[in-house]
């Protein structure tokens, strides 16, 4: 066995694991979003390459050392981009065997391996995934901004705005989360505000995330309307995942993933309420690794099975 490299392609970052062959870390990398369908693939290639490239000099090997890589990419769903990123894995790494994932399956991968379990996924956009004790997988969410990616960061922050508009339709006095917008943005004028959300609203609304928790937190009652009926919403698609597998009375992991956990102490015990309330014997979590790390174990894999080395995405 040689060198497995393993990437987490998100909205926002990408983040690159190299295994060694006992399966240790020996090398990480960063890159910038790799999801090709809100950045574009010039953009999403370029960060593979960049995560990858720190990850190979942290490790201190040559490129053509390692053996099977696994692209854990969001949006990875859709055929066409299953094509293009192995097209590009086969330029970049053409003796690799190559694999491409969704970020979905990498996350369950690094939280429970090959068992049963559920992970629920909220970053720049939201999913839940998980297999149940017979193999059996099931999704919910994962549709992106426009459809749905109910409590992710896009979606938290998107709603932060469209109260702030209310206000100002209304005539009511200036509240504090949109006070805190204006200098979070550095951006006071609101017809300006507007502009750049139209040209590129995935550099705007993921980054007031921590501003409406901030404000949450202020006891802003518009933050913290969003982050309730967030927490409804990330509970629902965990929810919608258990009940088709058919676990809902069982004792399984329920990993969460993602940026949006962690930051909010009112919106993680939220969740976590309406998790404990949907499955009482889940043990409920935060994924403690990388998922480049579960992509890693998944390109480790190839070697022992070159059979399961055609690429592809659920």
């Amino acid at each position: 066995m040689g060198y497995s490299l393993g990437f987490d392609g998100g909205g926002t970052k990408t983040d690159c694991v190299l295994l060694d062959p006992r399966g240790a870390v020996i090398g990480e990398g960063r890159g910038g979003p790799a999801n090709p369908l809100r950045c574009g693939y010039d953009v999403a290639f370029a960060s593979l390459r960049e995560a990858a490239a720190g990850a190979i000099a942290a490790a201190s090997i040559r490129p053509d050392a390692i053996t099977s890589v696994c692209a854990g990419i969001a949006g990875a769903g859709r055929r066409n981009v299953v094509r293009r990123i192995s097209v590009f894995l086969a330029q970049e790494f053409p003796v690799a065997l190559a694999q491409v994932a969704t970020d979905y399956e990498i996350a369950l991968e690094a939280a429970v391996g090959s068992g049963p379990g559920v992970v629920l996924i909220a970053g720049t956009g939201s999913v839940a995934y998980g297999r149940n004790a017979a193999g059996e997988t099931a999704r919910a969410g994962g549709y992106g901004p426009w459809i749905g990616d109910e409590g992710s960061a896009f979606e938290i922050g998107r709603r932060a705005v469209s109260a702030v508009a209310r206000t100002r339709d209304t005539d009511a006095p200036a509240t504090m989360l949109g006070e805190m917008i204006s200098t979070a943005l550095q951006c006071p004028d609101w017809d300006e505000l507007m502009l750049r959300i139209m040209k590129n609203p995935d550099e705007i609304f993921p980054i007031l995330f921590p501003v409406v928790a901030a404000a949450a937190n202020s006891e802003d009652s518009a933050a913290k309307e969003i982050l309730f009926t967030s927490a409804i919403g990330l509970g629902n698609l965990a929810m919608i995942v258990i009940r088709r597998l058919g676990m809902k009375g069982q004792q399984f992991p329920l990993v969460k993933s993602g940026g949006v956990f962690g930051y909010s102490r009112m919106l993680d015990s939220l969740l976590d309420s309406v998790l404990a309330s949907g499955a009482l014997r889940a043990q409920i979590s935060r994924l403690e690794i990388s998922p480049a790390i579960g992509a890693a174990r998944m390109a480790a894999r190839l070697s022992e099975s070159p059979s399961q080395s055609a690429s592809h995405g659920a």
